[in-house]
């Protein structure tokens, strides 16, 4: 997987996740909402948990 896709799937992730900072997200509502497999929500998660932004 490329860098740069997994940084734009971290950017729409961040986005989705300060609709509402109050909300506590389940992985597959996430999974649905942005149409993301295993591997690019994993990705981006782990791309904004090392920027330390979750």
């Amino acid at each position: 997987m490329d860098k740069h896709i997994i940084g734009e799937n971290a950017g729409i992730l961040w986005r989705l996740l300060n609709t509402d900072a109050q909300k506590r997200w389940e992985y597959s509502e996430i999974k649905n909402i942005t149409g993301f497999d295993d591997s690019e929500l994993g990705s981006a998660i782990g791309w904004l948990a090392r920027e330390d932004k979750i």
